[in-house]
């Protein structure tokens, strides 16, 4: 049987806005997995005086509530200021759909999951973030959406952190994969964009400990 869709969610599914990637982004998230279903990615572009939000762009790899929570969402917060945007609910992205079915509301929660990490990720590059110090469990939260391309899995959730540690402003990290992995200096790239600005960590370092035969 056919999901009970509004009208405004098979409009913003069929004619979806903002979508892309921002090439000089100033933030960058991404939640969900492929592996377990819907995968969002967000990108701001904000201006540094006013803290507006000057631009806005996802690219969605999900089902039809997916797109269309991602789309109104962009439209919703474009204009609006940093401070303004991270009071938006994901019941708020859901009432301006006319509602979603229970079954999908779980996009509406992926969109603010992915539209409060792209901001929280602005503020730390720009000193307004709470001054939270590092520690081993904020850095598996930074690295959860961190994926393995050839799995499609978090490399959290795969347990490919065969051992990590933050002393003293240093974050080192032993990843249960090969040097020659096909995705070692992607994973390596994107574990840096999550870490690196940090307000307290000086440096990041990574080694790749797996075995050919692991």
């Amino acid at each position: 049987m056919a999901l009970p869709y509004s009208k405004k969610v098979i409009e913003h599914f069929k004619n979806p806005r903002n979508v892309g990637e921002i090439d000089d982004a100033d933030a960058t998230a991404m939640e969900g997995s492929p592996a377990c279903g819907d995968m969002l990615k967000l990108s701001l572009k904000v201006d540094e005086k006013t803290h507006k939000i000057v631009d806005i762009k996802f690219e969605s790899f999900g089902c039809a509530s997916n797109i269309a929570t991602a789309s109104v969402l962009t439209e919703m917060v474009k204009g609006k200021t940093i401070e303004q945007a991270d009071k938006v609910t994901w019941k708020q992205a859901a009432d301006e759909l006319d509602g979603l079915p229970p079954v999908k509301m779980h996009c509406a929660v992926l969109a603010i999951d992915a539209l409060k990490s792209a901001i929280d990720q602005w503020k730390e590059k720009h000193g307004l973030a709470e001054k939270e110090p590092t520690t081993p469990n904020k850095v598996l939260r930074k690295l959860r959406n961190v994926l393995n391309p050839l799995t499609g899995a978090s490399i959290v959730r795969m347990q490919l952190l065969q051992d990590f540690d933050v002393r003293d402003g240093v974050v080192t990290i032993d990843l249960d994969l090969t040097p020659d992995h096909k995705f070692a200096s992607h994973i390596e790239e994107e574990i840096h964009e999550k870490l690196d600005h940090l307000w307290d960590i000086k440096e990041v370092k990574i080694s790749f400990v797996g075995s050919p035969d692991s």
